[in-house]
This record gives structure tokens, sequence and C-alpha cells, in this order.
């Protein structure tokens, strides 16, 4: 199966997306952890996205989209994957589509602005592997510590709750659309986030047939 993962910054993405990769053996591939992978690893799409954030620029469509390319052609691919963090605008839609790759299904998480602010405002990440979790909602073993690898929790700048309302906004200007653009192809599917993520993974598996 092939997912793309909508839903507002705080939605959840991230932690269906590792349940729904647990339950189908399919690999998530989160923007933002290949970007930092191919940056590290020196391929010509790392070098490129390296560069423009050494010079403080945003990484550019076109890279995103060769990082992704490069991604979508290794063997644990091959059965599936989850786009979580991908596309994030329309252009990057129709470049998704440019590169032939066939999504059989896009799921959006829907999270209304209040409850996201509460969600970001609790959300610690492990700055080490990438690990996510929230003192309520998914505490880690030991409080503060990754349960992965042991490192010290942080709170993400993006997370501070004097950028969460600009986050929002950028969504609902240049993300949210996307609903609309897949909705014409038939292959959106949407669940109202649940205040337990328990609740929230049954209402995915349902939309899923999972």
């Amino acid at each position: 199966m092939k997912l793309i993962l909508l839903g507002a910054p705080g939605a959840g993405k991230g932690t269906q997306a590792e349940i729904i990769c647990e339950k189908l053996s399919i690999p998530t591939i989160s923007t933002g952890n290949i970007i930092r992978e191919a940056m590290k690893n020196g391929t010509e799409m790392g070098l490129k996205a390296k560069a423009a954030v050494e010079s403080g620029a945003l990484v550019s469509d076109d890279v995103v989209i060769g990082i992704i390319r490069e991604r979508l052609q290794e063997s644990d691919c091959a059965n599936g994957f989850i786009l979580d963090g991908f596309p994030r605008t329309i252009p990057q839609a129709e470049a998704l589509d440019a590169l032939g790759v066939e999504i059989d299904c896009v799921l959006d998480i829907d999270v209304k602005d209040e409850a996201i602010a509460a969600r970001l405002g609790g959300r610690r990440v492990c700055p080490a592997c990438g690990a996510s979790y929230h003192i309520e909602y998914k505490k880690p073993v030991t409080d503060g510590i990754c349960d992965a690898c042991g490192e010290a929790l942080i709170q993400r700048k993006d997370d501070a709750p004097e950028t969460v309302l600009d986050r929002l906004n950028v969504y609902h200007e240049q993300t949210e659309p996307l609903k609309d653009y897949y909705r014409g192809t038939g292959k959106l599917k949407s669940v109202p986030g649940q205040d337990r993520v328990e609740d929230t993974t049954k209402l995915v598996f349902e939309a899923l047939g999972i």
C-alpha cells in the first residue's frame, strides 16, 4: 500500500504512520528525516540540500523531490510506503504525479486548531533519533528520556506556543488545498483525530480497510 498522510502539524500523522508502518511492514518516509539522512550521506541531492540549509535558505522543491525519488527507489519501498510531510503544496503533488508514483490512498487526519495548539505545546522530540512523545498522550517510559536511544527530549522551537499559530496559518494556506486536489482523484479519505491515539488508529484502520 502506498499512502500519503495529510493533516495539520500536531494532528498525529507521525504517530499513526509508525502504527501503520508496523501493521503493514512498510517504511515511513518523513521528509525531514530523509533530507537529514541525504545530507549526512553526502548524496548529490543531499549536498544541494546542505548548501541551501547552510546559506539559510529553504530547501527547494526540486531538491526535496530529488531526495524523495532517491528514497523511493530503495528496496524496502518495493511493497509500499507512507509519505509523511510530503507533498506539502499543490506543485509538490503535481511533481510527485510527474514522477509516475502511483498512490493508493491519501489519508487526512482532521483535528481542530484549538486541539492542535494544546497537542503541540505538550510535544517533546528526541534530537538524536527523531522519535516523538507527548507529556500527556504518549509519555516516554522515563520522564524526559527517549525510549529508543536514551537521549534527553526537547521541545522544538516549532512547537513553542508563539510559533504554533504561524504554522497553522501556513498549513491552511499551502497544504490544506491538497485535500481538494486529492479529493478530485477519488483517493482522499478523512478521519477525525481523537484525543486518544488508539481511538484515532481504529478509525484509520477502518478507513484503510486493514
